[in-house]
């Protein structure tokens, strides 16, 4: 990309946001911030319990990922953040309006493997449902593209810094 853009990589618990972002923001040459570290203790252990989170417990985790997003204005960055609706990418944007948004998108049988083969995460497999129910993707108004998952780490993130770049084209 020519211009350092922020990049939110979103999508539904289990679509590597936490894989693919470190690796897109070594392709682009920018820092990079795990948005599950911007969540509060509280929503930890509320997802942890296998309860959705409402959107009182996400406003200030998207502010927060936001504001970092603001500080890397001009700079440039990758952050994840799940951004299932698009409000939740509304408000991201009101703190970075310059954000652009790479959707990683894929079959729900593959997100469920890969999400029952994780060690250590506290996202539940019984929430996919309601991550799936929620989600509303792209829209055409709204900066970003979606890549499919599919594929190695390395494949799904050349595919992105492809698609990335041609945002600036």
């Amino acid at each position: 990309m020519s211009t350092p853009h922020v990049v939110v990589v979103m999508g539904v618990a289990g679509t590597g946001k936490t894989t693919i972002g470190p690796l897109l923001a070594a392709g682009l040459g920018v820092p990079y911030a795990e948005g599950d570290d911007f969540h509060p203790a509280a929503n930890i252990a509320k997802m942890s319990a296998g309860v959705p989170l409402d959107d009182s417990d996400r406003w200030p985790w998207l502010d927060a990922i936001g504001q970092w997003a603001h500080g890397r204005a001009g700079l440039g960055g990758v952050v994840s953040s799940s951004a299932l609706k698009r409000v939740y990418r509304d408000r991201l944007r009101a703190e970075a309006p310059g954000a652009v948004f790479l959707h990683l998108t894929g079959d729900r049988a593959l997100i469920e493997k890969r999400m029952a083969e994780r060690k250590g995460h506290f996202m539940p497999t019984a929430l996919l449902d309601s991550q799936f129910a929620t989600l509303q993707p792209l829209q055409e108004d709204e900066a970003g593209v979606s890549v499919d998952v599919s594929g190695t780490p390395e494949e799904i993130t050349e595919r992105a810094v492809a698609a990335l770049r041609r945002l600036d084209n």
